[in-house]
């Protein structure tokens, strides 16, 4: 066996030098186990957002940004969004191998199984506010699942903890929906488990009891490909949150509550409603040509939302597969669609985004978020509930994400370091004597 390659560390106040060990994983880029550091140094490091800090060792996600390369388990995800579906994906994410036939049927009718809400849950939904936000009710909701299945509980004994996974994946249709219902006051919906995972999402939220109801399959498709696309996406805010709510020993439901309270801050969950919000200010394709101008004024602090990405420095590779899903949905929307305007001000932007040279140079092209906020109006599906589907299709990969973590032997409570700039130590003074 070869010798760990090393990187040496020397402190030059004091002379001393310190070998530490490059670790280097399938892809991306090598890191340095600086785990001895304050051992060997008396020194910490600072780094705000951990944006240059490995937090642990995954086998599920990798994204290259430089290339546009998103892998699922090493499948990329333009195969996986073309040949796979989202249950599917899940099962991948779960297990880290596409199911053989027995097993894909085996793992659909277990989450089948599942899809059902305790009614009690209902009845605790009924005491929200009228006007709640649907992501205020499903941090909630998923958390006092808990208080439902005391029989998965256990988090040693990996078949509760997979038990609570197919829950997680088979009701958050249901209570997404649910959420949706109670905000508009009709009545709930059940699911109809000889549905497909998407279809069954859609008759429980857009289905009354009165009618029946007939999904679109080229709705069904662009949203499929919406679910598949946003089903993880490494270690981000929420997953962190995540694994370090779970490194505590907190139960499943507990720590994927506290992912999607971590997913409706704005700066993560929110991109494509700022999107809708970014088209209904613009209101007219006449006006594009002059919120283009004050997007490139340095200037101005308006900015195009749905352009560009943190991550990906090309183009999101997940924004050129939802494109033409987007694309095929709003040909397929008939034209006197109320939100037609709207749609317009999207492709007209998107097409001005493509070619400007301003967007090209800076790589400022459209990404998933554009087209994903675009999607999911042209469905009819209100701003408030934006989250809540990103929240579902989430779900798994932040379940799969605290399946690996519980199983890492390096694996400890999380527990950041800080750099004090507070006051120095001092005495207590009495009222009295205060000046």
């Amino acid at each position: 066996m070869a010798e760990p390659k090393t990187v040496t560390i020397t402190d030059n106040a004091t002379g001393k030098s310190v070998d530490y060990t490059i670790l280097e994983g399938t892809h991306g880029a090598p890191v340095i186990d600086m785990q001895r550091l304050a051992a060997d140094f008396g020194y910490f490091c600072h780094d705000p957002g951990y944006t240059t800090t490995s937090s642990c060792r995954s086998a599920i996600t990798f994204i290259d940004g430089n290339k546009g390369e998103l892998l699922y388990r090493g499948y990329p995800i333009e195969q996986l969004a073309q040949e796979s579906n989202y249950l599917e994906v899940c099962y991948l994410l779960l297990y880290g191998k596409l199911p053989d036939q027995t097993e894909w049927e085996s793992f659909n009718r277990a989450v089948r199984q599942h899809t059902m809400v305790h009614e009690g849950l209902r009845r605790f939904m009924n005491g929200y506010r009228h006007d709640a936000h649907p992501m205020g009710m499903l941090v909630g909701i998923v958390g006092a699942l808990s208080t439902y299945y005391h029989d998965s509980l256990d988090i040693q004994d990996p078949e509760h903890r997979e038990l609570s996974a197919l829950r997680i994946i088979a009701k958050m249709p249901s209570i997404a929906a649910d959420c949706y219902k109670y905000s508009i006051g009709q009545p709930y919906m059940y699911p109809i488990n000889s549905l497909g995972y998407v279809e069954n999402f859609l008759q429980m939220m857009f289905a009354v009891r009165a009618e029946p109801y007939v999904p679109n399959p080229v709705a069904v498709r662009a949203l499929e490909l919406m679910l598949i696309l946003h089903a993880d996406h490494e270690q981000n805010a929420s997953t962190s949150t995540v694994r370090l709510a779970g490194s505590s020993g907190a139960n499943p439901f507990a720590c994927i509550a506290a992912g999607i309270a971590t997913l409706w801050g704005p700066a993560h969950g929110g991109a494509n409603e700022a999107v809708i919000r970014m088209l209904n200010e613009i209101g007219d394709a006449r006006h594009i040509r002059k919120f283009v101008d004050r997007a490139k004024d340095k200037d101005d602090p308006f900015r195009l939302m749905g352009f560009g990405h943190r991550v990906y420095k090309n183009f999101d590779p997940r924004a050129k597969i939802i494109r033409q899903a987007c694309h095929d949905l709003l040909n397929d929307l008939d034209s006197s669609h109320s939100n037609q305007p709207l749609f317009e001000i999207a492709l007209e932007l998107e097409q001005i985004a493509l070619k400007d040279d301003y967007f090209i140079q800076r790589k400022l092209y459209p990404n998933v978020d554009f087209y994903s906020g675009i999607i999911l109006s042209a469905l009819g599906i209100p701003l408030s509930m934006f989250t809540v589907l990103f929240a579902m299709a989430r779900s798994v990969g932040w379940i799969a994400q605290w399946m690996e973590m519980l199983v890492d032997k390096e694996q400890r409570i999380g527990r950041p370091q800080q750099l004090y700039v507070g006051a120095a130590r001092r005495d207590y003074v009495a009222m009295d004597d205060r000046g």
